[in-house]
């Protein structure tokens, strides 16, 4: 349950976020209240395990519509999820725990790792990850601003 004496920060239907633990400056993301859980885009999925714990190991095209820059990231392995897409594919999937910079807010938040290739946007945050924290403009776009890292 969240203050209601604690103002609410509004978003856009897209967003800028970094998610400092898997060395991303700046990514491109779609606020989305449709989707329970947040998404994102990772290729050359592959568990291993460090220290007796499970780890996943991704790589990452941060950048709308290029796939010339690749970001190779490490994280442990929180879980493994059925999920079903908004096409009603269901999909096992590995869910990370990260932070992530939205704005001047910092939240931990479980994403889950698919293929986003072929979507525009590379992370798709849910509403698990907004949890009370924002109210969503739909008609606007960025009003964060890009993260300060």
């Amino acid at each position: 349950m969240t203050d209601s004496s604690t103002p609410k920060q509004i978003l856009g239907w897209r967003e800028w976020v970094a998610l400092p633990a898997l060395n991303i400056d700046q990514i491109k993301a779609k606020i989305d209240t449709g989707a329970r859980s947040s998404a994102l885009h990772a290729y050359t999925i592959e568990p291993y395990r460090k220290g007796g714990q499970r780890w996943v190991m991704f790589a990452i095209h941060p950048k709308q519509n290029r796939c010339d820059v690749s970001i190779e990231c490490h994280a442990p392995i929180k879980d493994r999820r059925l999920v079903t897409d908004s096409g009603g594919h269901k999909q096992r999937r590995y869910v990370i725990e990260t932070q992530l910079i939205l704005g001047q807010s910092l939240i931990t938040a479980e994403m889950t790792l698919t293929n986003r290739d072929s979507m525009l946007f590379r992370m798709l945050i849910g509403r698990t990850a907004m949890n009370g924290r924002f109210i969503i403009d739909p008609s606007a776009s960025y009003l964060q601003g890009k993260p300060l890292r």
